[in-house]
């Protein structure tokens, strides 16, 4: 993925570069496990489930670019939106309302 200008215009290219749904299922499961990883640290105190919150998510995001979408991943030109995507694409699946964005012109290029 080419460096986007902001977040505006970065986001449906960032849903074209997960176009098939086993990417995005992989994502899920990758941020959804971070997640309670983390809950798992802050509840336990463990530290170290910090760090392996976020390999987790990484993993799962990471080699379904490299098996299924076979593309570079987002993270490597833009971390910080790629990360906040993860999330953003996670939580608009289960509202319901990923498909608007995901299905729109702007996502196809």
């Amino acid at each position: 993925m080419e460096r986007s200008k902001d977040y505006r215009s970065f986001w449906p290219r960032y849903l074209g570069e997960h176009d098939k749904p086993a990417t995005r299922a992989l994502h899920y499961l990758g941020t959804s496990l971070g997640l309670i990883l983390l809950a798992g640290g802050v509840a336990t105190g463990l530290w170290w489930l910090f760090p392996a919150a976020l390999v987790c998510g990484y993993a799962f995001a990471w080699l379904s670019h490299a098996a299924i979408e076979r593309n570079r991943p987002a993270t490597f030109t833009h971390p910080l939106w790629s990360f906040i995507s993860d999330f953003r694409m996670l939580f608009a699946w289960l509202g319901g309302g990923l498909a608007a964005d995901l299905y729109s012109p702007a996502a196809r290029r």
